[in-house]
């Protein structure tokens, strides 16, 4: 039974798996919070375009 409990413990098998999914979220986090800021910032842009075309 401790042989099993150590052989358990040891295993990395699936860490790498979850490290990657880590990775990949924040990748997405990043690309998502530029995205976002990006947009805000060309949005006020045309705005401000458009409202001197008036």
């Amino acid at each position: 039974m401790t042989n099993l409990l150590s052989r358990f413990f040891k295993d990395e098998s699936g860490a790498t798996a979850i490290e990657y999914g880590l990775i990949a979220a924040l990748i997405a986090l990043a690309i998502i919070t530029g995205a976002t800021t990006l947009g805000g910032k060309l949005n006020s842009q045309f705005t401000n375009i458009s409202n001197q075309l008036k």
